[in-house]
């Protein structure tokens, strides 16, 4: 069954700890200027004294379809075939940045060698039956691995869930 990460934003309290499990499982040196794989954003709404802020915690989603892989003239970008990750085969990147252009989140990120490099969903990890890094190092919960069949059952359980507390 096919897993992704997933965050719910309910939850999601912006401290960033998923962002740095992932510099730390993937040696990303910020000294460097290296730039992460999984950012969190602050996303503030309203004005006071309803102002509201919310956190997203983004990475690569690992797309079906995945436009970056299209867009490599090289078929440097494939798919794990085991974690089904979108993944990079560093020797055959040439740094021509179509990737990077093709993919509409703006995921690709470019090493000091100037090649393409992007969450792979810790797929070592994975392989061996454990989270992703920023996943398991979530303190809230916010971010889970689990097949899209679960977080839709969980979502539809919810959403009934709210309609008959509220009556609407």
């Amino acid at each position: 069954m096919e897993r992704n990460i997933y965050i719910d934003i309910d939850l999601c309290v912006g401290c960033g700890a998923c962002a740095v499990a992932c510099m730390d499982q993937n040696d990303i040196d910020t000294d460097l200027k290296q730039p992460p794989f999984r950012r969190v954003y602050q996303i503030e709404e309203g004005n006071n004294p309803s102002a509201s802020i919310y956190y997203i915690s983004a990475g690569c989603i690992h797309c079906e379809n995945n436009p970056c892989a299209v867009g490599c003239p090289t078929g440097a970008i494939t798919r794990n075939e085991t974690t089904r990750a979108v993944i990079v085969r560093k020797e055959l990147c040439i740094g021509c940045h179509s990737c990077a252009l093709a993919c509409p989140f703006g995921v690709p990120r470019y090493d000091s060698e100037g090649k393409m490099s992007k969450c792979e969903l810790c797929s070592e990890r994975v392989e061996f039956g454990y989270e992703p890094a920023c996943v398991r190092a979530c303190p809230y919960s916010a971010l889970r691995f689990e097949s899209i069949n679960t977080i839709q059952e969980e979502k539809e359980i919810n959403f009934i869930n709210r309609i008959v507390k509220t009556g609407r």
